[in-house]
């Protein structure tokens, strides 16, 4: 499938995003082996999303749809998953494979768990690595650093792992499997990533210390988890296209409504308030454990900066978009730190300057993330997704704020994460 896209002469309107990936996968997940029933509202039914609600049921989970959008999931405790009788299929979603290697290495069972093309080659090693330590039997290829995965699960033992790169994945398979360990289990992160399992598994009832330093401790539990209603807030990564295209576009004026501000999660507002971007949360409050806002966006002057270090994994699905606000902004914009990019649904460091340059783009790939000189005019093209629903977007919003007409191949890949989105596109936009 492809879409064309036009010059936006003006974006304006008041939009509601598709609801947190991130949580959505844990809420499913921690409420499966928790002691009874939850409605989960708003529940994203993304592509990655679906795959974990697949799987969980595979896996013996009763999960089921109330309506559009409300996810009931029956809690099975603790102890109640069963061996599946065929190979769970995270498709091309990373989470739902590390999350539930995690779980499921601790199970009493065999699990073998695979994905798509794309995610075969993601890399596995920075959790078979750790859960082995903790006495994880789990074999794949290349050693276990690549999918498909067999997990003979069994007893596990607490460990203290001093994670290499940050990565929130990783840190949630470690909890997940840290509950059926013996002993404590203490991961220390270099860098602060998204807390949401955190949040989630506090609020259930796990013995669990986080939020002081970069220290997490999980203690295994003593009584089951309660499971938990919740409704999911919108991603603030499905609002980061419309947070760039309205700060960069020269007549814009949005709201996007009911969006998380885990501050784990807001680097991509933190990274363009210091470009210079007019951006005012409001109607702040509390949507269970996660910090909820509306956010409004006009049109910026935009100056280039630095990006690195700590703002890096709280803003690691945003950052191309970042290099695409660097095209529009004054001086040059660095991001940098940012290797792990290059190990996402694609390489989104080499796939984001293919894209951008087609457009005519002047900026720089480097090992770590990108140089962008500004501020430039952009020129339609025909650009690829390469089946990557981040680039998708971006490659949308980049069409948008170019001369002409812009084609993006494969644009079905927004399903994967935000379903809605070239309907969203077609109501801020203004021909």
């Amino acid at each position: 499938m492809q879409r064309t896209v036009t010059t936006a002469k003006a974006i304006r309107g008041t939009l509601g995003v598709s609801a947190n990936k991130s949580i959505s996968h844990r809420a499913a997940i921690l409420n499966a082996i928790a002691d009874g029933e939850a409605i989960i509202e708003d529940f994203q039914r993304g592509a990655d999303c679906l795959a974990t609600i697949s799987c969980l049921r595979r896996l013996g989970a009763t999960c089921r749809w109330r309506g559009d959008s409300a996810l009931v999931v029956k809690g099975l405790g603790s102890q109640g998953l069963r061996e599946p009788s065929s190979v769970l299929d995270a498709r091309n979603s990373g989470t739902t494979m590390r999350l539930l290697t995690g779980l499921v290495a601790a199970q009493p069972f065999l699990s073998v768990i695979n994905g798509d093309a794309s995610l075969r080659m993601r890399p596995m090693g920075r959790i078979v690595e750790p859960l082995r330590k903790m006495g994880a039997d789990i074999t794949g290829r290349d050693g276990g650093r690549l999918a498909p995965l067999v997990i003979r699960g069994g007893p596990l033992r607490g460990i203290h792992y001093r994670m290499p790169a940050a990565s929130a994945q990783v840190k949630s398979a470690l909890l997940l499997a840290g509950l059926y360990a013996e002993g404590e289990t203490v991961i220390e992160e270099p860098a602060p990533t998204r807390d949401h399992t955190e949040r989630m598994l506090r609020k259930m009832g796990a013995d669990l210390q986080f939020g002081e330093g970069a220290v997490i401790r999980i203690r295994p539990r003593t009584r089951e988890l309660e499971a938990m209603s919740l409704r999911v807030p919108g991603d603030i990564s499905s609002a980061a296209p419309w947070l760039v295209l309205a700060s960069a576009h020269p007549d814009a004026a949005i709201q996007i409504v009911d969006v998380g501000v885990n501050p784990t999660r807001t680097g991509i507002l933190d990274c363009l308030t210091l470009m210079g971007a007019d951006i005012r949360l409001e109607n702040e409050r509390l949507w269970g454990a996660e910090p909820v806002a509306n956010i409004a966006v006009r049109s910026s002057q935009l100056r280039g900066i630095t990006i690195g270090g700590d703002l890096v994994p709280r803003s690691i699905d945003e950052l191309p978009l970042l290099a695409l606000a660097g095209c529009f902004a004054q001086g040059e914009t660095v991001i940098k730190d940012a290797a792990e990019l290059a190990v996402k649904e694609s390489n989104r460091i080499r796939t984001t300057v293919e894209g951008l340059r087609a457009l005519g783009a002047n900026l720089e790939e480097r090992e770590d993330g990108f140089r962008v000189w500004g501020p430039q005019k952009l020129r339609g093209a025909v650009v690829s997704s390469h089946g990557d629903h981040r680039l998708a977007m971006l490659l949308a919003v980049a069409g948008a704020l170019s001369q002409g007409e812009t084609v993006v191949v494969q644009a079905e890949s927004v399903s994967i994460s935000y379903p809605r989105f070239w309907l969203d596109l077609d109501g801020v936009r203004r021909p």
